[in-house]
């Protein structure tokens, strides 16, 4: 059976977590790189077998090393699944999964405030307004149809949630969908010959939770919005490549959807003139949805889940596929940042905390 002897990490943890994640691997040399030296971690992953990394598969380890398996510490593994990255041929897995329950949490605010018209009801409130023209024709999610197109972690999380308000919740996934606890109406699977035309044709609310990939990329696409229900709402949870913005756009102005909630985009950060911003029924996060206590936890737990895997020869979670690759998507601010080569002065001017959250160490020796 493999071993792993040695990891190299990169991961920004607090030193409670670094603690945590360093006694994953009990017997193995442990040793810390910042994720902006690159030489240095080209080094270290010499005689490394493992790479657990904030961001995705760098360059620098695609030269001669030892590694037999690297971890990407988030959900999307769409920067990694390049084929230099494949043609290296080392096991890459991520962290999927791990703020699903937030997510689905993500997805039904935005459901709920355009049931509730939140923008209305602010402004009336701004004003010292008592009552909103229309509001007795509003409806709750109750005894709705929701779709949801994608049914990983992140969709199966959102068909309890859904169903736990009395909604009728459609499916949609690649492969045949489980539905132990009997909350689905409606099974759809690529697998079985099925498209998501009915999820558009009688959902009122289409939710996105699938991967971005060459076979997604613009899905919800101007001939999608035309099949969707007359005043359906879509959110977008999912990656913004999934949307044509262009198309989003136009359909939004001809009245063939009634709004969305939109939390990815295919250029970020949303410039400040896009027409979306002014679209009174479109609600827009920033890619900012809240944490679930203790994300990193839950990262580790995949990674100590992993390590037992790679070393008792077991498939691994979040095994990045080739249908991950996505041709030409654009890098976010930061993906980039991950990418970038910084000297440690540099590094300091830029204040990572204030990107990367508090980190409350300087050296390893506080927690190795």
């Amino acid at each position: 059976m493999p071993k792993i002897n040695k990891v190299v990490t990169t991961v920004w943890y607090n030193k409670q977590d670094m603690y945590t994640l360093r006694r994953v691997f009990p017997e193995a040399q442990f040793v810390y790189v910042d994720f902006y030296d690159k030489d240095t971690l080209a080094r270290e992953a010499k005689d490394a077998d493992a790479a657990i990394l904030m961001g995705d598969v760098d360059p620098c380890l695609l030269g001669e090393n030892s590694l037999k398996w690297i971890h990407c510490d988030h959900a999307g593994l769409n920067g990694s699944a390049r084929p230099e990255v494949f043609a290296r041929g080392i096991p890459v897995t991520g962290a999927a999964g791990r703020s699903a329950p937030v997510l689905a949490e993500h997805a039904v605010y935005f459901m709920l405030q355009y049931c509730y018209h939140t923008k209305e009801l602010l402004q009336a409130q701004s004003k010292g307004q008592w009552g909103v023209e229309g509001s007795a024709q509003w409806r709750g999610l109750y005894g709705r149809t929701a779709g949801i197109i994608g049914m990983g972690n992140n969709g199966r999380m959102l068909a309890k949630r859904l169903a736990a308000f009395g909604m009728k919740v459609m499916a949609y996934d690649k492969f045949p969908i489980q539905d132990d606890e009997g909350e689905l109406a409606v099974k759809l699977s690529a697998a079985a010959g099925d498209t998501i035309d009915p999820i558009l044709e009688q959902a009122d609310f289409v939710v996105l939770c699938l991967a971005l990939t060459d076979e997604t990329f613009h899905l919800m696409d101007y001939k999608a919005f035309s099949k969707m229900k007359k005043g359906a709402f879509l959110v977008n949870i999912a990656r913004g490549g999934v949307v044509c913005t262009e198309d989003l756009v136009r359909a939004l102005d001809e009245g063939l959807i009634g709004g969305a909630g939109l939390d990815v985009f295919e250029q970020e950060p949303l410039p400040a003139d896009h027409p979306l911003w002014q679209q009174p029924n479109v609600y827009i996060t920033p890619h900012c949805t809240p944490q679930v206590p203790h994300r990193a936890g839950r990262s580790i737990e995949i990674i100590r889940e992993n390590a037992r895997r790679f070393e008792a020869g077991e498939p691994l979670l979040n095994l990045m596929r080739p249908t991950d690759a996505v041709t030409g998507e654009a890098q976010s601010g930061w993906s980039r940042m991950m990418n970038a080569r910084l000297t440690r002065e540099q590094a300091e001017k830029m204040d990572l905390e204030k990107y990367l959250g508090k980190r409350d160490w300087k050296d390893p020796s506080e927690w190795m």
